[in-house]
């Protein structure tokens, strides 16, 4: 059995990275305009919001801003897509 840690999102990751999606199609920010923002290359930011790799708690917190959305509605909003009344 292998006990390395998972390079992949796990699940709350994922919703997250789900929602950062929406809210850049929402806002119309291309991957490579919101990289710029927040001071990542376009590789970096592209693997995590394909769900190769989780975003970090600072990544989301950078975004949120560069899009002009707080942590907690992004966080809210990504939640309430997973809840089964969604």
């Amino acid at each position: 059995m292998d006990n390395s840690p998972s390079h992949a999102s796990g699940r709350l990751a994922s919703l997250i990275s789900a929602e950062v999606r929406a809210t850049m199609a929402r806002t119309r920010v291309s991957g490579a305009e919101l990289a710029r923002l927040i001071g990542v290359s376009q590789n970096y930011l592209s693997k995590r919001l394909r769900d190769e790799a989780p975003l970090t708690l600072n990544d989301t917190e950078l975004i949120c801003d560069a899009l002009g959305d707080s942590f907690e509605a992004l966080v809210a909003r990504a939640l309430h897509t997973d809840s089964p009344t969604a």
